[in-house]
């Protein structure tokens, strides 16, 4: 059984529009983009590099894709990168199913993206990462595919921008794996799914007059 992995660079805030440059997706006027690349030092590459070190195919929104497609198959073949994505499978969710996708071993999703993503998780074959893919995750999450979670967490506030948590997330709790504070400040953080929302209270057993008052008057 293959899992789906989530791999994300997003800020304090939660944004991960553009981290890799000022192209990459200004959509929605987004000013900030490159904004993780100052932040990646050997540290950094390394955890990534962990991180890509087991077998995986990759899972991606079409937008995603598209970025992908224009530059890793063109980078140096030394890269440590560009040749293991342009060999492996690349799955592609897209609405135009019948797209031609040009980058060697990618395959779209189909009409059904969510009973395709089923029955791959069912096939054999290594895990299914993502990259980017901000409106897809959203997906991914509502329908509770998602097996972990691993986001490197930068030290700046973007404001604006897609984030990686919409409000179509599937509530539940998460149990922390792994983690790393890197020396740019990078905190890079795994998590696996780990049941339901559990809630507690600090309240009084018997509200005081004044919550009570306080109750009454919420809006």
């Amino acid at each position: 059984m293959r899992k789906i992995v989530v791999g994300a660079f997003i800020s304090l805030d939660g944004v991960m529009q553009s981290p890799g440059g000022p192209e990459e997706d200004p959509i929605g006027g987004f000013r900030f983009g490159g904004w993780f690349a100052p932040l990646v030092d050997e540290k950094t590459g390394e955890v990534i590099g962990q991180m890509l070190a087991n077998p995986f195919d990759l899972l991606l929104g079409r937008k995603t894709y598209d970025i992908f497609a224009a530059h890793w198959p063109y980078v140096d073949k030394n890269d440590p990168i560009g040749p293991v994505f342009d060999r492996i499978t690349k799955y592609v969710a897209t609405r135009d199913a019948g797209r031609q996708l040009s980058w060697r071993n990618s395959e779209t999703l189909g009409t059904d993206v969510v009973a395709a993503l089923k029955q791959l998780k069912q096939s054999d074959g290594p895990d299914l990462l993502t990259q980017g893919s901000s409106d897809f995750l959203k997906t991914l999450f509502a329908e509770g595919l998602v097996d972990e979670v691993n986001v490197f967490i930068a030290p700046l506030i973007l404001g604006k921008g897609k984030r990686l948590f919409g409000d179509s997330g599937q509530p539940g709790n998460l149990k922390l794996v792994s983690s790393q504070v890197l020396p740019s400040g990078i905190i890079y953080a795994k998590y696996v799914p780990d049941g339901e929302v559990k809630t507690g209270s600090f309240e009084f057993e018997t509200p005081t007059a004044a919550e009570l008052e306080r109750r009454k008057n919420l809006t």
